[in-house]
């Protein structure tokens, strides 16, 4: 991959920042201040929420600074090990002997992992600086507030758990955040989502975006029983009744408390029919968790007097509750990191060094989320000639022309271009996309491309400025993170939820030239300013990387034509197909 560097050591000022771990683990670069790249770390390995320290993701920041790890100035970690150690410890001893299993399990993986960073860092890259550690909820807090571009505002971030916060809120002034309140272990919102997608049958810590999208086609049957597991105050804040739980002392999520009040086993992982029960159960938790949102929201906000809100931690990925917050709480705008998740923690941790420690001033909102690797045409040509791929090149209108042509006669187009992005969403640069007025298009990607559940919806992208034609929104959602209603006069099956929402990409010329220019290019030619995009990969893989991932994806699935940067493939061209492996997959027939 190219580096923006020349390779010789580079002037400035360069703090690393690192999430690590857990799940999600990921490397960002700042220099000066300005953002040099940010990247998980499973787009290298191709490990899905790969954990480990992100060893190639580092490289990768390092190269396109040009710098080695002896030029940091600094490296900050996401959390603080040893009072994350301590709450494992406290809560074990707590509950022993029945929590001794439990502990004797992970005890090796701390020792020789998380509580070894520095050990760690110079054994991969002889790194001997400082090492800042920043709390776990204050890094999600930092990676909204400094990249909101807002002076003042109220933060809330909540997630499973960090060190002991599973829930934090406060306000951000200038360089300052000032975290005022807090909900700790074992109560969290993040850890109850978890325990029902592991009741669901689907992979805790990955799937939890299936029970949100699985949730539409339910009725909210058991909203009261999901109720008698947590009381919920009038300002958000909230307790959980520990009889239904076990991931305080045990490897287990639900009690056997937990099955009885819901009525039913759980559902097998993954493999179980998904029945009208599991549907109901889905929708009642979104619905539980959406009005702890609002109200939690609404307090913070109350409290402060400030009406910006910013949001981060894993539960801000749940674009659905997102929604419920512009159109219910006393929120005036809400910005919600792109990488919200652990994954964002590195991005966050490297702001509070550089913002709140160093005191260096603060640059406007997040100028990029494509801040990945990128591919030279040379580099992309050459992958492509290892494969004995058949492709045309093509000038950047010709492209645009020939791909707006071909999603309107109802293809599906990988979409490969400029430099990878920055969170879990493919956002334009490592997409497929397709036509969202075909009827029949979300089952062909959810069946023949993606090899997934045929219940999962797709998004759209949108023009910021006819947003408002298309969808129920009065403002810009460029991170795939609001949820809202499709107006009943636009025929798009293929990106309409069965609620009739959509999970809405809005684009400006500014941040994306060549992809706003293709959707204008599919509007012209068809009155339609959305096109569907969805990520390029498969189930169970990251999104792709490289130009050698994105090839060998398009021949591996059904996907009709890629095109690769100025590099445009036709599935019938090619003279060696890799036909898809039959796979099972679970739809709602």
């Amino acid at each position: 991959m190219p580096a923006s560097g020349d390779g010789d050591r580079q002037g400035g000022m360069f703090v690393l920042g690192l999430s690590a771990f857990y799940h999600d683990s990921a490397a960002a670069l700042l220099r000066d201040g300005e953002w040099v790249g940010a990247a998980n770390e499973e787009r290298f390995t191709r490990v899905k929420h790969d954990a480990g320290l992100p060893v190639q993701s580092i490289r990768y920041v390092l190269a396109e600074a040009g710098i080695r790890a002896s030029d940091l100035t600094a490296v900050a970690f996401y959390d603080k090990p040893m009072r994350k150690f301590e709450r494992l410890m406290a809560s074990q001893v707590h509950h022993f002997p029945r929590g001794a299993r439990s502990l004797l399990h992970g005890l090796p993986n701390w020792v020789t992992t998380k509580l070894r960073l520095p050990a760690l860092l110079r054994r991969e890259f002889d790194y001997r600086g400082p090492i800042l550690y920043a709390d776990h909820h204050l890094s999600h807090a930092a990676s909204a507030f400094y990249c909101s571009g807002w002076e003042e505002a109220s933060i809330l971030t909540v997630d499973g758990v960090g060190e002991w916060s599973t829930a934090t809120w406060g306000t951000g002034r200038g360089l300052d955040i000032a975290l005022q309140g807090e909900i700790r272990f074992p109560h969290s919102l993040g850890l109850l989502y978890s325990a029902f997608t592991w009741y669901l049958g689907f992979k805790v810590n990955s799937a939890e975006y299936k029970v949100m999208g699985l949730a539409p086609y339910g009725e909210p049957r058991y909203v009261d029983r999901i109720r008698q597991m947590i009381q919920v105050a009038p300002d958000g804040s909230f307790r959980l009744d520990m009889r239904f739980f076990e991931w305080d002392h045990a490897m287990r999520m639900c009690s056997p408390s937990f099955e009885a009040l819901l009525g039913q086993p759980p559902r097998s992982p993954e493999g179980g029919r998904l029945e009208a029960f599991h549907k109901d159960v889905a929708r009642s938790l979104q619905e539980v968790v959406d009005d702890v949102m609002v109200r939690l929201a609404t307090g913070i906000v109350q409290r402060t007097g400030i009406p910006r809100l910013c949001l981060a931690g894993g539960v801000a990925l749940n674009c659905v509750s997102n929604g419920h917050i512009l159109r219910r709480a006393p929120v005036e705008d809400l910005y919600v990191q792109p990488a919200a998740g652990d994954a964002g923690g590195a991005m966050g941790s490297a702001l509070w060094a550089w913002h709140a420690l160093l005191r260096k001033p603060r640059l406007p909102r997040l100028p990029t989320v494509y801040l990945g690797p990128g591919f030279t045409d040379v580099e992309i040509r050459t992958a492509l000639d290892h494969h004995g791929a058949v492709y045309r090149r093509c000038e950047r209108q010709e492209l645009l022309d020939a791909v707006a042509d071909r999603i309107d006669r109802r293809r599906v187009v990988g979409w490969f271009q400029g430099r990878m992005e920055w969170g879990p969403r493919a956002l334009g640069h490592r997409s497929i996309l397709a036509d969202p007025r075909d009827p029949e298009m979300r089952d062909t990607l959810n069946w023949k491309i993606k090899k997934r559940e045929g219940f999962r919806p797709f998004a759209p992208t949108v023009q910021e400025e006819r947003v408002e034609e298309v969808f129920d929104l009065d403002r810009p959602s460029p991170y795939m993170l609001l949820v809202a209603q499709v107006k009943p006069h636009m025929a798009l099956p293929a990106i309409t939820h069965v609620d009739g929402s959509a999970r809405i990409q809005t684009i400006r010329r500014d941040d994306d030239p060549l992809y706003y220019d293709l959707v204008e290019t599919f509007r012209l030619r068809t009155g339609c300013p959305v096109v569907v995009n969805t990520s390029m990969n498969v189930r169970g893989e990251p999104i792709v990387c490289t130009p050698e991932e994105a090839f060998l994806c398009f021949m591996r699935t059904a996907m009709d034509d890629l095109a690769i940067g100025p590099f445009l493939l036709a599935r019938e061209d090619q003279p060696h197909l890799l036909l898809p492996e039959p796979e099972a997959v679970f739809g709602l027939d």
